[in-house]
């Protein structure tokens, strides 16, 4: 048996990870969806057991928080940050959170710990990954797939922005431009225009400086 796990999609399934997903017998999809539309994808796969994320807002409404379930077998708690997760995780075969967009793997006992990153729009330089678990016929985990998607986009040094073009782009989103079109204006590459957008939306009352400092500016 395969199990699917993914995160933080922000309403991109790249083929690729469409790929990867075709054949598994379920997916986990760890939130921040971004749309209906990325489930009913999903859906017609495998089985997706799914919980909300921070960037889910009223369409998601009726999407659990966490979860805490069998699944082939194994008792699994999924939840989309890690500082949700219970004090203890000893009685749990399989712990899934997301949210940081970096891949994690680790065991604490008998409990598998996994963070899948993100395989929706990267974050800067992040890469772009997913996980997918390989069950034993009794159900045991035997072992985790961790998958790098290649990206083939443009590459930018985020160095190159200043504390005005922050602001220029934060103008021109908030006049309803698309990354496309605020990159096209401003002469940037359309992942700079797309990522400082992204922060902007992600983190409400953040300034141009607070945008930088998350870059690592």
């Amino acid at each position: 048996m395969k199990i699917g796990v993914i995160s933080d999609t922000h309403d991109l399934l790249r083929p690729e990870v469409l790929k990867k997903l075709t054949g598994c017998d379920r997916i986990l999809h760890d939130g921040d969806i971004s749309s209906q539309k990325i489930l009913d994808q999903l859906a017609e796969i495998a089985p997706v057991t799914v919980v909300r994320g921070n960037n889910d807002k009223e369409w998601a409404a009726r999407l659990p928080l966490f979860i805490d379930t069998q699944i082939a077998g194994l008792r699994v708690y999924m939840t989309h940050k890690k500082k949700d997760l219970p004090a203890d995780l000893s009685p749990y075969d399989l712990v899934i959170y997301g949210h940081s967009h970096k891949y994690e793997e680790k065991r604490e006992g008998k409990t598998i710990l996994l963070n899948p990153g993100s395989c929706g729009p990267r974050r800067f330089n992040q890469p772009i990954t997913m996980a997918v678990l390989h069950l034993s016929a009794e159900g045991q985990v035997e072992r985790i797939e961790k998958i790098d998607i290649p990206h083939q986009g443009p590459q930018f040094k985020a160095d190159d922005l200043k504390k005005k073009d922050i602001e220029k782009i934060e103008k021109l989103m908030l006049k309803g431009r698309t990354y496309a079109e605020i990159a096209k204006t401003l002469h940037l590459e359309e992942a700079v225009a797309e990522q400082v957008c992204r922060l902007y939306s992600t983190h409400p009352g953040v300034d141009a400086e607070g945008v930088m400092r998350k870059m690592g500016l």
